[in-house]
């Protein structure tokens, strides 16, 4: 359940439903190794704001009777000014309450730590305030916390994609990973051991920036102002539990 980052925005799979791989169907690819009869669902739609989620997925994810929800929510009512991170989290809790009460594992996501990155670092603060509450939460209602802000690897620019705002194919690989540690499941998927970055002139990195502003930002911008979201018309990839096994040859993006 969840937005874009469910949804598998930014690790691009033409042979995934959606045209998306990410972190989620990475997971269930782990999981359904281990299980015979492994069915996976994913709900998400990008640009989803958090009652949106609550409203559109959480029933429907309750119907299909689940042992194991995760929950990413939240975020794209963060980065919007004036929101109000604990107002945010007491909606989600109550969201959360209802996914577990029929005994399924809810796991749930903290934001990662935005610091370092040129677009989010100023939310910082709010990501932070969110996040304890998430773990109060998680506390209060026996969830599994699946702790991006602790995975330090995400500070390397190499984890996110290039419109800054959606995680790389690797991104989404080191985010699988810490999903099934936090579940206590062994898993195949190998660490991210990266090469030294190359040197960036301060001509360069303008530049780059030129060219994000104009690819990516000045269209978020647009849909703001219009209303508009990446995700309207957009309907959930795997709306039915189904089977799902080694649905995605393992490539390079995995290492």
């Amino acid at each position: 359940m969840g937005d874009s980052f469910t949804e598998g925005i930014g690790d691009p799979e033409p042979r995934s439903p959606g045209g998306h791989r990410g972190w989620a169907d990475r997971v269930a690819e782990e999981l359904s190794s281990l299980t015979e009869d492994f069915a996976y669902a994913n709900l998400a739609i990008r640009g989803r704001l958090l009652q949106q989620i609550i409203d559109e997925q959480v029933e429907p994810a309750l119907e299909l009777r689940p042992d194991l929800v995760t929950i990413s929510a939240g975020g794209n009512d963060i980065i919007r000014p004036g929101t109000d991170p604990d107002d945010v989290a007491s909606r989600l809790e109550a969201a959360a309450a209802r996914l577990r009460s029929n005994g399924a594992t809810v796991v749930l996501f903290t934001g990662p730590d935005v610091g370092t990155t040129a677009v989010l670092g100023r939310i910082r603060g709010k990501v932070a305030i969110y996040n304890e509450n998430l773990r109060t939460i998680a506390l209060r209602h026996d969830l599994v916390i699946a702790d991006m802000w602790a995975l330090r690897e995400l500070k390397d620019t190499r984890m996110w994609a290039p419109d800054r705002l959606h995680f790389s194919p690797t991104g989404h690989h080191m985010i699988a990973r810490m999903v099934l540690d936090s579940l206590g499941v062994e898993h195949a998927l190998e660490p991210y051991q990266p090469e030294p970055l190359p040197a960036v002139s301060w001509r360069q990195a303008k530049i780059q920036d030129i060219g994000w502003a104009r690819e990516y930002l000045v269209p978020w911008v647009v849909r703001r102002i219009r209303h508009q979201s990446s995700g309207d018309g957009i309907l959930p990839k795997r709306p039915d539990a189904s089977p799902f096994r080694h649905a995605i040859k393992p490539d390079a993006t995995d290492a």
